[in-house]
């Protein structure tokens, strides 16, 4: 499945502190890096990073990068209220959006293309609220074709320690079943 088509296409991955958007970040750009695209990967966060609003954005194209930041984002995933709250607005018309279902409790679907998921929920289920980033990059990649998937579960099997390796399939498998959960919806 592809939904977003540009070139350069502009990744905005936030949530709280601790919940692995910084990480995520940096194996979106890994696995892009792998499929021989140019990347750029910046991150920000509060001084409160453990419980407040952080971001990371990443930026992938095929020609040369000019702007290494992100203006305005074809991909946003909010995983935290506080996240929601800080950069839900900053999008255009077909921002492909990708929200935890407990973000929010405020209707979002206003014909533009935002969709929920238990994301948090299914990282719980699979075993522990860590891989959270790894259930919710799986889920947005297979919505989305960023990347290929097999760079994808590359890159995060290459970042997590052995020990945590069958935890992290697990939980890539759990986000890749989620997508199908929305794959028919998508306009």
């Amino acid at each position: 499945m592809t939904f977003v088509a540009r070139d350069p296409v502009q990744v905005r991955l936030t949530g709280t502190g601790g919940q692995g958007v910084i990480t995520a970040g940096i194996i979106l750009a890994e696995a892009a890096l792998m499929d021989g695209r140019n990347v750029v990967q910046t991150q920000s966060y509060g001084p409160e990073a453990r419980l407040g609003a952080s971001k990371s954005e990443v930026i992938i194209s095929s020609r040369k990068i000019a702007y290494p930041q992100v203006t305005v984002p074809d991909v946003l995933l909010c995983l935290s209220e506080d996240a929601f709250n800080k950069y839900f607005r900053d999008r255009h018309d077909d921002t492909f959006v990708l929200l935890d279902s407990n973000v929010t409790d405020e209707p979002v679907e206003d014909g533009r293309r935002v969709f929920k998921l238990p994301i948090v929920a299914t990282a719980l289920q699979v075993g522990h609220k860590v891989v959270v980033n790894v259930v919710a990059l799986a889920a947005l990649n297979a919505l989305t074709g960023l990347v290929s998937q097999a760079s994808l579960k590359e890159a995060v099997l290459r970042r997590v320690p052995a020990r945590f390796r069958e935890l992290n399939e697990a939980a890539f498998a759990a986000g890749e079943e989620l997508a199908t959960m929305v794959g028919e919806a998508i306009p």
